[in-house]
């Protein structure tokens, strides 16, 4: 289980007043032409770049025992830790393109006790690449800070693209200021966040996942080790970024093309080569958190209704079927399999918007979901859920990826395209009623003793396919479980006036602890009305 990253900007951030002091220094010092355009970041020796040279050295990188990234100084990055980190703020003045032509200008984040791995970074134009070198003059910090005690070009720990110089229309018509706000950030290993519509950070995106949840070996964490920023115009509609992945099992090369609209867009390319076997090799991984909803809270755990960044996992099958599974926080940890072939897509959403159903000032209403959008022929595999236990709102305990069908075994190699949406919903929503929530009670009837062992689930579906039902017919539910009976079945309107808003009801009666794979949706004759919603039920 890995540390949340927090909810609000990594490090606080202020507005400084814009200056020239270091133009004269860099000149002095033999730094001049491109060097002086990037308002006093030191770079390097241009030597040529790309994309298909950056997939050979992946594939040769491969061939290659691991070489883990350099550490500058354990002793003194130790000594930074969360507070002093924070006070740790980067000279928004000497941005990366603060002056253009780049509309996006790209600051970067220091090195500490929990990102201690440093990050090569480059400039990228015209496809030549030079390398920007670390200075502790980029960093405003306290005099006794123990950042002062790193040697020189120690490194950075990661970056993030800001708003847009002209101002990224914010909510209400307001304009970002850019040196305060920014839409996209990679920190540490190969995670990266995006700011969604709502303007809310929220879950992570990972370059790739090894071996999460495998009980006989530790889960691996591959790092981007190198970093290319590419250079966009003024009147640019996109960035492009490339990475180099390594770690003990695989070596790779990535390319992100991002958009920052409605939400924010990355689309990738990547190309992977294991070094060893992988029991689980995680594609397109998405990483969040539950801790429990309206499904199920323990009783007075926390004053809050429900506390989660996502509450369910979507699926568009390659076949055609949406499906919905609301999350988990299970007693032990649990991998679920959803077995398909050239799937369209799959996500973490945050459905539930509602902010008296949180009452937190961290605006878990306001979270992204995140869609990924598959390109290309996937082939045979599964989407995979893992759920791990939690107490506790600061960890990240739900990881869903794409997971290849063939053993990935030393010397294989993997080419993927997909396209990341961060938006508040599914940038593909079907018109079946979707399900909007999924309670559960005590089985039996009100006003009877309620027999044991009997449980009640109440589900709402809610879209434009149950709007058009006629007055006095009621839709059928359809159901199935892993194991069980049921009893007590009907669907009902909900009565509150809203149009297409139904509930289905029934009661399971189960033996045993083991958990129950259950499958519902509604149909009306031979149509089916609804997603079908998918739960995995602990008894007792």
């Amino acid at each position: 289980m890995q540390p949340r990253q927090p909810t609000k900007p990594l490090i606080d951030r202020r507005t400084l007043l814009a200056g020239a002091a270091g133009t004269a220094a860099l000149a002095a010092a033999g730094f001049s032409g491109p060097a002086l355009a990037q308002q006093g970041l030191k770079l390097g020796t241009a030597e040529a770049f790309s994309f298909e040279g950056l997939k050979a050295r992946a594939r040769d990188l491969a061939g290659k025992p691991y070489e883990p990234p350099p550490n500058p100084k354990s002793d003194v990055l130790e000594k930074i830790d969360y507070d002093a980190h924070g006070k740790i703020r980067f000279k928004p003045e000497l941005a990366l393109w603060a002056n253009g032509p780049s509309p996006w200008p790209v600051t970067f984040f220091h090195l500490g006790r929990y990102f201690q791995k440093p990050v090569r970074m480059f400039v990228l134009d015209d496809g030549k690449a030079r390398e920007i070198v670390y200075d502790e003059s980029y960093f405003e910090m306290p005099a006794d800070s123990p950042a002062k005690q790193l040697p020189p070009g120690a490194g950075f720990a990661g970056f993030r693209f800001q708003e847009s110089r002209s101002g990224h229309p914010g909510r209400k018509g307001e304009k970002l200021d850019w040196q305060k706000n920014d839409w996209v950030a990679f920190l540490g290993a190969s995670y990266f966040r995006a700011i969604g519509e709502l303007y809310q950070y929220g879950l992570s995106a990972r370059g790739l996942a090894v071996n999460p949840a495998v009980a006989d070996q530790p889960e691996e964490f591959p790092d981007f080790t190198h970093v290319w920023l590419e250079t966009p115009g003024e009147a640019a509609e996109h960035v492009v970024v490339y990475a180099l992945l390594s770690g003990p099992s695989v070596a790779g090369a990535f390319r992100f093309r991002m958009h920052r609209g409605k939400g924010v867009d990355i689309e990738i390319e990547k190309e992977l080569h294991l070094r060893k076997d992988v029991a689980r090799l995680g594609i397109a991984p998405l990483t969040s958190m539950y801790w429990y909803s309206e499904t199920g809270k323990a009783t007075m755990v926390d004053w809050r209704p429900e506390v989660h960044d996502s509450d369910g996992l979507a699926l568009w099958t390659g076949s055609g079927e949406r499906a919905w599974r609301p999350l988990n926080n299970p007693r032990r940890t649990i991998a679920s399999s959803f077995v398909d072939e050239n799937p369209r897509g799959f996500g973490l959403m945050q459905r539930d918007r509602a902010f008296d159903h949180y009452m937190d000032g961290v605006y878990y209403e306001r979270r992204p979901s995140l869609w990924i959008e598959t390109l290309g022929q996937w082939g045979k595999g599964a989407v995979q859920l893992i759920e791990i236990p939690t107490d506790d709102e600061i960890h990240d305990n739900i990881v869903a990826m794409w997971v290849p069908e063939a053993p990935a075994k030393a010397g294989n190699s993997y080419n993927f395209r997909y396209r990341l949406h961060w938006l508040a919903d599914e940038p593909f929503p079907p018109t079946l009623g979707r399900v909007v929530a999924t309670r559960l009670g005590n089985g039996g009837q009100p006003g009877t003793v309620r027999p044991k062992g009997v449980r009640k689930f109440m589900l709402e579906f809610r879209g434009p396919a149950l709007e058009d039902i006629p007055f006095g017919v009621k839709p059928e539910v359809v159901l199935s479980a892993s194991r069980g009976s049921f009893s007590y079945i009907f669907a009902e309107a909900v009565p509150n006036d809203v149009p297409g808003h139904w509930r289905a009801q029934f009661d399971l009666t189960v033996d045993g602890t083991d958990p129950v794979e259950m499958r519902c949706f509604l149909r009306g004759g031979d149509k089916v009305l609804t997603e079908t919603w998918l739960y995995q039920y602990w008894p007792g």
